[in-house]
């Protein structure tokens, strides 16, 4: 008797795991003609592409967009994204709508595989059924490209697709976007894009051990891709309040008075991702995110004021000595970065304004040290020089600390191992 209980109960849970883990394919279609997708459609579809910064994600090259291939680190291995041309064989050519939103909503292929959630599509499930007719549509009229997906590297047993059944039980909300009453509609339209499309908390947010986004820390800031995202709540280390203004000039030309210049990744989602974007869809990002930084109600003026206060102390701890970090920056740094404090210039980003060095991470001044800003990454026309060659690792620790004491902050903890990690070819 009780191993037929037992016996029973093994077949109810296999039964149960096989209802979980399966998804049924979608039949393949023939592609759709490129007429048959009104302009408007793809048109609209385009900027949704750039606010989901699809051409970074999945262009390894640039002479084949939408082509896939590139890499993903991860602590379990490394995932490569796909092809999503509407090429027939190694892209999503045969792809219906159906199946198109299945993935971005369920993270299911049309072949009913399983997708990994380097895959965002934890924030895409969030997105209108509009939005994402439109982004089919822009997508299944681009140049298709031949191209194998490469293999995707992973550490078994997190290679098994069947497990994401499981990850997704445990850590993934299959609900729309809904607007908050009691917000205005610029701030909704703001948390639409950031928490859907723009999947913001995908980076800056810190992830546990199964690698989703931890439950009450989202915007607390993470090291991703190399590069610290810092935190865009609360908790934010910048001092000075990003006001909406501030917020704007930054999302639309990747620089602001107050607080510096768009580098690494974000540079990617600034020049390249929010390109396209209408100033209408900037401004709601500020919304959003001036709120949710808890600067609220805070104008330029007082912004200003709060950035000449912190100018001055930061000057006035720096003339107290003149050992080696400031050696270093008055040597290789003030030409470029030392501002009035009533009137910080854009062209010139003021470090004692800057999340690079206010950050709980050295990645990111580190970086930007080392391999510089170029055109592209930062404001048109400014270029920093990459310091690689011209400062060694001591030097690199000693301005660093100089900075940090600067802004009346803790020197960082394992900067020459930091160092000798960026350092490495």
């Amino acid at each position: 008797m009780i191993k037929r209980v037992i016996l029973g109960a093994v077949v109810i849970l296999v039964v149960a795991a096989f209802i979980i883990v399966w998804n049924p394919s979608i039949s393949r279609i023939d592609p759709p003609a490129a007429g048959s997708f009104k302009q408007a459609d793809v048109d609209h579809g385009k900027v949704l592409a750039g606010l989901g910064n699809c051409g970074t994600c999945h262009t390894a090259n640039k002479q084949k967009p939408f082509a896939g291939g590139v890499s993903f680190p991860t602590p379990f291995g490394t995932l490569y994204s796909a092809n999503i041309t509407p090429d027939l064989d190694t892209g999503i050519g045969h792809w219906s709508e159906e199946a198109f939103v299945r993935a971005m909503r369920e993270g299911v292929d049309r072949e009913g595989e399983q997708l990994f959630p380097a895959f965002p599509y934890t924030h895409f499930t969030k997105v209108t059924d509009e939005d994402l007719h439109d982004l089919y549509a822009y997508l299944m009229t681009r140049d298709p490209v031949s191209q194998e997906k490469p293999a995707n590297k992973l550490e078994f047993p997190f290679s098994l697709r069947p497990l994401q059944a499981g990850w997704k039980l445990l850590f993934f909300d299959d609900q729309r976007f809904e607007p908050n009453a009691d917000k205005s509609d610029a701030w909704n339209r703001g948390a639409y894009i950031a928490e859907g499309l723009g999947h913001c908390t995908a980076c800056h947010s810190p992830r546990n051990d199964f690698g989703a986004e931890q439950t009450g820390a989202a915007y607390d800031g993470a090291l991703v891709d190399g590069w610290y995202a810092p935190a865009l709540n609360t908790s934010h280390s910048t001092p000075v309040a990003w006001t909406e203004e501030e917020l704007y000039q930054y999302l639309r030309n990747g620089g602001s008075e107050l607080h510096g210049v768009a580098a690494g990744s974000m540079a990617e989602v600034v020049h390249r991702g929010l390109a396209e974007a209408p100033d209408s869809d900037i401004h709601a990002l500020a919304v959003y995110f001036n709120d949710l930084s808890g600067a609220g109600g805070t104008d330029a003026a007082g912004a200003r004021k709060t950035a000449a206060t912190a100018i001055r102390d930061a000057k006035a701890a720096g003339q107290r000595q003149m050992g080696h970090g400031e050696q270093i920056y008055a040597a290789a740094c003030a030409s470029c970065h030392a501002n009035d404090p009533d009137s910080p210039n854009l062209m010139r980003p003021e470090l004692s304004l800057n999340s690079a060095i206010t950050a709980p991470d050295p990645t990111n001044l580190l970086r930007v040290t080392l391999e510089g800003i170029d055109t592209p990454s930062g404001l048109d026309g400014v270029v920093m020089p990459a310091f690689h060659d011209a400062l060694d690792d001591e030097d690199l620790v000693a301005l660093a600390d100089f900075l940090r004491e600067k802004v009346d902050r803790p020197a960082w903890k394992n900067l020459q191992a930091r160092i000798d990690e960026l350092r490495q070819p």
